[in-house]
């Protein structure tokens, strides 16, 4: 058995509205009924990992209206851990997961398993959800305690900072895909498609669902968007709202493209979206933008019925695309790119995230 120290290191947002996080030191956690400890870091080898997403900035600036209270000081963040369990709660024997087992935590950690959502197989709405990194410490710490009945297994074949990213950007983008209907063959835009959850966006709607992809985002992401496999590629910098959805229309053959998935947390991303789709296309909502909630600009219901239009939005797929993308990462389909931080380098990549100069995605290493 795992020797399981009695104090460990965390990442806190130790100033909640600003940008800014701090390591320290906490009493270990005991496992309760039905829960299991995982540890998210190993000495010697590169077992374990947490991903550092856009939804933790928004929680540590509180600039999300939506959510219901701000974020204390002391909040341990993260919702992309990946580890191992060392140790399980009462009751937890005779579940599925055992010592050893390398597991993951996603954005929701825990369901009730008895609303509504949860018995239509909606989890991912959960009614009585608990968010990891939000009210419940988050993965940005060196152990933490999970529910055994809703932690997601890692394939063996699947590095651990390869898995990481999947347990939200990976789940949620598939989750997006899927929803939106495209078909093989068919057009899809990812708006924002250089970024964490874009780029891989583009890797599964190319290389997963065999569709043709435009991907939208600044000139200095070009290249991995491309190297996702995107088919076209458009600097949003060199156009206007007018010009940006004319190109769209050049690339498509002048219908438009059958999907939207806007991964990028901007008002003005899905101001320009509907204009992107051809008849019975589909707008996809993913990112969130932070401040004040706005509707989204030219949805005019006249429009939107005189070309058959959908907008419909996804929070994060639920426990089976979670196992289901993780198997397109086993099989190499989907490769996130990322770089290795450290925990006291948290800071750095928040404000980087911030000033848009973030390619691809942050993984940390928890040692």
């Amino acid at each position: 058995m795992t020797d399981i120290p009695k104090q460990y290191k965390a990442c806190v947002y130790d100033s909640p509205g600003k940008i800014s996080t701090k390591v320290e030191t906490l009493d270990m956690p005991e496992p309760g009924p039905g829960e299991v400890l995982i540890k998210l870091y190993f000495n010697t080898l590169p077992q374990t990992h947490s991903g550092v997403c856009h939804s933790d900035f928004g929680v540590m600036t509180n600039s999300w209206a939506g959510l219901p209270y701000p974020t204390q000081a002391g909040q341990v963040g993260g919702h992309e851990g990946v580890g191992k369990v060392v140790k399980l709660g009462p009751g937890s024997e005779q579940s599925t997961v055992k010592v050893g087992d390398r597991v993951g935590i996603k954005w929701v950690s825990a369901i009730c398993g008895s609303c509504a959502a949860c018995l239509e197989g909606a989890d991912g709405v959960c009614f009585n959800q608990k968010i990891s990194g939000y009210y419940t410490p988050g993965t940005f710490q060196q152990y933490v305690v999970g529910p055994a009945s809703y932690v997601t297994p890692i394939p063996e074949n699947l590095e651990s900072a390869d898995a990481a990213p999947m347990l939200c950007a990976g789940v949620t983008t598939y989750a997006a895909l899927r929803k939106s209907g495209a078909k093989s063959g068919q057009w899809v835009v990812i708006s924002g498609a250089g970024g964490g959850l874009g780029h891989i966006a583009v890797q599964l709607s190319a290389r997963g669902m065999a569709h043709r992809v435009i991907g939208i985002d600044a000139g200095g992401k070009e290249r991995i968007v491309r190297d996702s496999g995107a088919e076209a590629f458009i600097d949003l910098s060199k156009h206007d709202d007018a010009s940006i959805a004319e190109e769209v229309k050049k690339i498509t053959g002048g219908l438009g493209a059958s999907a939207v998935i806007v991964c990028t947390a901007s008002n003005r991303a899905y101001a320009q979206a509907l204009d992107f789709l051809r008849f019975g296309g589909v707008l996809v909502c993913v990112g969130m933008p932070e401040g004040k909630p706005v509707p989204i600009e030219k949805a005019y219901p006249a429009a939107m019925v005189q070309k058959l239009q959908t907008v419909t939005a996804v929070a994060v797929g639920d426990r089976r695309e979670a196992i289901e993308v993780l198997d397109f990462a086993a099989r190499g389909i989907v490769k996130t790119h990322y770089r290795l931080e450290k925990m006291d380098k948290l800071t750095e990549v928040f404000q980087e995230m911030n000033d848009g100069k973030l390619i691809g995605r942050v993984v940390l290493d928890l040692q």
